[in-house]
């Protein structure tokens, strides 16, 4: 038997049972395929049949405002992800008549999709036969090969992609991306594989050389440089102020509070002297409870996001990106992760609210 035919084997006694894998419409494959990057499968099952009752056609994500998408894609994190998808769906819904293009080089000129996305619609939706190189795949194709070379690397993944158009079988291509997606990710898995049972231990040559538990290796990792941030909570007449992130960033288009960011951390004394002298704040304030930190980290900072609670008894002016905002309204906002997770676990002022 073939890598393909012991691959696709497999899939069929092993796989996973996963809505997407129910359809050939290109419009919940895309759906599942960006939400699924970036996010465990168990948690974006959620997310797509989130997606698909607010969405239910690209005519009707096209239609949404931004800020009910960003809203449905709240925890995902990532968000620039939610931004490509709605600008995508107005271009399909509006440019196209609601048609996806059904060949990889035509999806790839839709925002948002890359190589491995173009790849898995083109041979999900139209059976083009082109493989898929996710992480998953990129682990199974190393170890098989014993790849000793940094898989983040372009000409590795050249290498790579030369050896899966070997071994995909031209009449069931989508059929062996699911199964070795899957096989990457139930079998071939990051730690500690399986190779006792595996059906592919004949041809691995990593578990020949005794490799598979050091392989597959990336290049050097970018360096993570701190941050602070110091959120400004101030409640007032049952309001509370929040900031609309506009501008360019991760957390473009969501809303938090006003903040001083800075590259070193200061006290809690610090932090609120400069924010009444920048923002000429007067009157009492009040501090309820102690400061909060949350650590969160991205690819390449970790966030240190103090929160400070406070109720005033003078309204600050807010500026353009601001407005104060009834608390009973604050939580339709589309908020990021971190400010959700702070709201829910820590906040004693605008926690518990649904």
């Amino acid at each position: 038997m073939t890598i393909s035919d012991r691959l696709i084997t497999w899939y069929q006694i092993h796989k996973r049972d996963l809505p997407w894998r129910h359809t050939r419409d290109p419009y919940s494959i895309w759906l599942s395929e960006v939400i699924l990057q970036q996010t465990r499968v168990n948690q974006g099952m959620a997310y797509y049949h989130r997606f698909h009752e607010l969405f239910p056609t690209v005519f009707d994500l096209a239609a949404a405002s931004e800020d009910e998408v960003l809203k449905a894609w709240q925890g995902l994190g990532y968000y620039s992800r939610a931004r490509n998808l709605h600008g995508t769906a107005k271009r399909v819904a509006y440019e196209m008549a609601g048609v996806f293009p059904t060949s990889s080089a035509g999806l790839k000129t839709l925002k948002g999709v890359g190589d491995y996305t173009a790849a898995a619609i083109a041979s999900f939706s139209y059976d083009e036969c082109i493989p898929v190189l996710d992480g998953n795949v990129q682990r199974v194709t190393a170890r098989l090969m014993a790849l000793e070379e940094p898989i983040d690397k372009p000409a590795t993944k050249t290498q790579m992609l030369q050896v899966l158009n070997e071994w995909i079988d031209p009449r069931k291509p989508a059929l062996f991306n699911q199964a070795i997606m899957e096989f990457g990710a139930l079998q071939c898995t990051p730690q500690k594989p399986n190779c006792d049972i595996c059906p592919l231990q004949a041809s691995c040559l990593a578990y020949e050389k005794g490799l598979q538990g050091s392989l597959p290796f990336k290049a050097g990792k970018t360096k993570v440089t701190d941050i602070w941030m110091y959120y400004f909570v101030a409640v007032h007449n049952n309001k509370v102020l929040v900031r609309h992130r506009r501008h360019s960033g991760i957390w473009k288009g969501l809303y938090d509070f006003p903040s001083i960011d800075s590259s070193v951390g200061l006290s809690p004394d610090e932090v609120v002297h400069q924010w009444k002298h920048d923002r000429g704040v007067k009157g009492k304030w009040l501090l309820s409870g102690s400061p909060v930190e949350l650590q969160h980290i991205l690819s390449h900072r970790r966030v240190h996001a103090v929160f400070l609670e406070f109720t005033c008894d003078s309204v600050i002016e807010p500026d353009d990106a601001e407005q104060w905002v009834a608390l009973e309204e604050f939580s339709a906002l589309g908020v990021s992760r971190l400010v959700d997770r702070y709201i829910r676990e820590h906040s004693q002022l605008l926690g518990g609210m649904e």
